[in-house]
């Protein structure tokens, strides 16, 4: 199995990571009818996050407002450990599923943190 090599792995990633949370039945409520995330514009974005993350190419631009759009989510349905447990689950398992290597393992890492990280600063709010 190979590592994630460039945007398109990326996006390959992406967009299967997000068809397996829509269909969730922890997580893909609050993705389409809370939060109604628009695919077509949130995917692009999330894939110039993670190209940064992965290969250090400065195109990811939000910073700051990532934690405000989780805030307000917050405020509408209550994030709980679950919800987050179940991120990372379905992220893990998905890349696991499609590439292997130091980029993969790279990627989860950061997942990881930003699972921990989200779950306090919104259990700050």
């Amino acid at each position: 199995m190979k590592d994630i090599e460039n945007r398109e792995d990326i996006e390959h990633f992406v967009k299967s990571f997000y068809e397996k949370m829509l269909d969730d039945m922890i997580l893909g409520f609050i993705f389409t009818q809370i939060a109604k995330v628009d695919l077509e514009e949130h995917i692009p974005v999330i894939c110039d996050f993670w190209e940064t993350v992965i290969f250090s190419v400065p195109k990811y631009k939000k910073g700051i407002e990532v934690l405000k759009v989780h805030v307000d989510l917050n405020e509408k349905i209550k994030l709980k450990k679950g919800h987050f447990v179940r991120w990372l689950f379905l992220f893990e398992t998905t890349m696991d599923e499609l590439y292997r290597g130091n980029n993969a393992s790279k990627a989860k890492q950061k997942a990881r943190q930003i699972a921990g990280s989200m779950q306090k600063k919104l259990n700050k709010v």
